[in-house]
């Protein structure tokens, strides 16, 4: 799994307007931070974002999946969902989806 790292400068330039974030190796991809809390990920070039019961109907109703692998025999789903397609093209879009992401790592952070 390897991510171009032009696409990655290119969220990390655009998702600026959430705060200052950084990116770093990890899980065959990328986790995008923001002050230590981890809100996207980013797997073979597509861009995943931090769910949680608040905001996961928003990507249930876009029909958009959750990032999963295979251990074993078993398919493990993670809390993070694929962002829409639009929001790669619309920066004020990408934005406000990255913002509902850090309020779901915000939520999971203070319990």
């Amino acid at each position: 799994m390897a991510n171009n790292e032009e696409f990655i400068a290119y969220l990390l330039d655009q998702l600026q307007l959430v705060g200052p974030v950084r990116s770093r190796r990890m899980f065959g991809g990328h986790g995008v931070f923001l002050e230590g809390l981890m809100f996207a990920l980013v797997i073979d070039d597509t861009l995943y974002f931090k769910a949680d019961d608040a905001n996961r109907d928003d990507f249930l109703d876009e029909g958009l999946e959750p990032f999963s692998y295979r251990r074993g025999d078993k398919d493990i789903a993670l809390s993070y969902y694929q962002a829409p397609e639009t929001a790669l093209d619309n920066t004020d879009e990408l934005v406000a989806w990255g913002n509902g992401a850090l309020a779901a790592a915000l939520r999971q952070s203070h319990r």
